[in-house]
């Protein structure tokens, strides 16, 4: 009898076709937001890294201010203040731009620290000797210095793009017609959880490729000995 109250509250067929194009629907705004958020943070991360091994003293305040204040603030806090404070001040947006404003500013915060982390475990005499053979600073920095901080960095921030772009579902607070939202929608509708179970497998559908791909990224660049 409990089996059948499960099947019928969690995986509810008719609710389940029923509700199927929400899901859908939510899943791709999820997508797009995912790999925005994920490309735009990671290229802000990296070229806040670069700036700031250029060594100029008020720059680098500038920049360790803004990864330690975005790294200590909750992503919905960032969320919440640009959809909800920042119209006062006639700069409106969408649901979808603040959340891939916020979500972004948070990751490139994260990447920074893990790329200058990546610089600094480079010995300084392989950029001396690069600049030796005529490089200049940018060009030592990204044909010696960067290939070899790229490889000790792709775990750590394979590990923080899955993280923050999971809290894509946090737009569900501002209105964000993602999946979770969408589905927390058809589920009142329906006053069954089925279509959670549908998000749920459309999270899994989204993110276990990101998995994949990160693993498959950590083997391929790894040290080898």
């Amino acid at each position: 009898m409990d089996l059948k109250a499960l099947l019928f509250s969690f995986f509810n067929a008719e609710v389940a076709w029923r509700y199927l194009p929400d899901i859908l629907a939510g899943m791709w705004i999820t997508l797009q937001l995912g790999v925005a958020v994920a490309a735009t943070g990671v290229a802000l991360g990296l070229v806040l890294a670069v700036l700031r091994a250029l060594g100029i003293r008020p720059l680098n305040f500038l920049i360790i201010c803004f990864a330690d204040i975005l790294r200590a603030l909750p992503p919905l806090v960032v969320i919440m203040v640009l959809f909800f404070a920042f119209p006062y001040i006639n700069l409106s947006m969408s649901a979808f731009v603040a959340c891939w404003l916020s979500l972004s500013l948070v990751l490139a915060a994260f990447a920074e620290e893990i790329f200058w982390a990546g610089i600094l475990s480079v010995p300084r005499g392989q950029a001396e000797a690069a600049r030796s053979t005529g490089l200049n600073w940018l060009q030592s920095m990204v044909h010696v210095v960067m290939p070899q901080a790229m490889r000790l960095t792709v775990a750590p921030l394979t590990n923080r793009v899955i993280a923050i772009t999971k809290s894509t579902a946090l737009g569900s607070v501002v209105g964000l017609s993602e999946v979770l939202n969408n589905a927390q929608s058809a589920s009142s509708n329906a006053g069954n959880a089925t279509p959670l179970t549908l998000a749920a497998v459309a999270c899994l559908l989204i993110f276990l490729p990101v998995v994949a791909l990160g693993r498959w990224t950590e083997t391929r660049f790894k040290w080898k000995h």
